[in-house]
């Protein structure tokens, strides 16, 4: 494959640029980005930014679509530094590097998690990358617990429908019971971390890390993984 031309390159980096600046003003002004103030920032007129991202909302789809992907990417590799029989510590490490990613990127997380941001609406490219995780986590539950539904409450039918059709865009030989154990988790770790994240934690729980441990502890039993 050909190196890509120096024009293509400088396009690369500028766009990167573009993005490392749009990432500081999130950090100060939030979600609601506006290009002008990033074009500004760059000594660049906004119709120069322009070329790059025809609009706010296709620079929000960047960064939410990379932040999704660098907090994966952080429990994919805190997830495979532990022995793949240690099905519990894999489910841990998923779930502290999430947290860990978070808040070392608040401003990041803000715009995954936090408040919608008014105008924009999510394009189909973002379902994706946002799944990432929940599927880190039904591939360790699943090395655990059958496929069949344990006894309890029986799923609703629209519910049962929404989790196989998950599981075939998936390509996954799992139970929709086992799935739904594992959903409960991932909004249980997600619940977790935005509540510390954005400061919902203030003057009750200050032992943070055990409390969040022992949560996720909670959610490995509710997914069937030995202790």
């Amino acid at each position: 494959m050909p190196a890509p031309s120096l024009r293509a390159r400088i396009r690369t980096e500028l766009m990167e640029e573009i993005k490392a600046a749009a990432r500081r003003r999130l950090a100060t002004d939030g979600a609601n980005l506006s290009l002008r103030a990033v074009a500004r920032d760059l000594g660049m007129v906004p119709s120069a930014l322009y070329r790059y991202f025809p609009s706010r909302d296709e620079l929000l789809t960047a960064l939410i679509v990379e932040g999704y992907g660098a907090m994966a990417e952080a429990a994919q590799r805190a997830e495979a530094k532990v022995s793949r029989t240690d099905l519990r510590g894999r489910w841990l490490a998923t779930g502290h590097a999430v947290r860990d990613w978070a808040l070392a990127h608040p401003a990041e997380y803000g715009l995954l998690y936090g408040t919608p941001v008014p105008g924009y609406a999510a394009p189909q490219d973002t379902v994706g990358p946002a799944s990432s995780v929940i599927f880190i986590l039904t591939g360790i539950a699943a090395s655990a617990t059958p496929a069949e539904e344990p006894p309890g409450t029986p799923l609703p039918e629209g519910v049962r429908a929404d989790l196989r059709r998950l599981i075939d865009q998936q390509g996954g030989g799992i139970g929709e019971g086992l799935l739904e154990r594992v959903f409960a988790g991932w909004t249980h770790l997600y619940g977790l971390v935005s509540f510390e994240v954005f400061g919902r934690l203030e003057g009750t729980i200050q032992a943070r890390r055990d409390y969040f441990e022992h949560q996720m502890n909670l959610m490995a039993d509710l997914a069937g993984l030995p202790a």
